[in-house]
């Protein structure tokens, strides 16, 4: 945000403050915030909305910046996009209940939580989403080894596409 020109920023509540958080908070003073919460919608154009679907109000203890990420999904006329942040295995769990008998999950394009952590990218989260494409954003030989091989796996066995 320092080297781009950003007019408006959208975050979610927050679980604790961090040094990062701090920062953040000095760098976007003169920014437009937007705090979001499950449920909201916002229409950025005609045909093209952002769907809050994470966290809820009673935010997950465990991890609680990971957990309570931002997941949001934008909507474009037949595509969709979902992304999941940081949240790990125990968030993907309670999503997947909130969204159980529904299709608000489903997505063209999923960007794979926690960097294609082993915490994240669980058969069923995966299985509830099923992309067509899978995106992983990583640095090479990264010093935490994502992403991982049981997750890659899982989605070419979903026949997503791994870019």
């Amino acid at each position: 945000m320092q080297e781009l020109p950003v007019e408006k920023i959208i975050i979610c509540k927050q679980g604790e403050n961090s040094e990062n958080y701090e920062k953040f908070k000095q760098i976007t003073q003169n920014k437009k915030i937007y705090t979001v919460k499950k449920g909201d919608e916002i229409l950025i154009e005609k045909n093209l909305k952002l769907q809050i679907l994470w966290p809820k109000e009673d935010l997950i203890k465990e991890n609680i910046l990971n957990n309570n990420s931002m997941v949001a999904k934008i909507n474009y006329k037949n595509f969709s996009m979902l992304f999941t942040g940081d949240i790990e295995e125990i968030a993907e769990k309670q999503i997947i209940q909130e969204y159980k008998n529904t299709n608000l999950l489903k997505s063209t394009i999923l960007k794979v939580g926690h960097h294609g952590s082993k915490t994240s990218s669980t058969q069923e989260f995966i299985e509830q989403i099923k992309p067509q494409i899978a995106l992983i954003g990583v640095g090479e030989n990264n010093t935490f080894g994502h992403p991982s091989e049981n997750v890659i796996t899982r989605l070419q066995n979903m026949r997503s596409t791994n870019i």
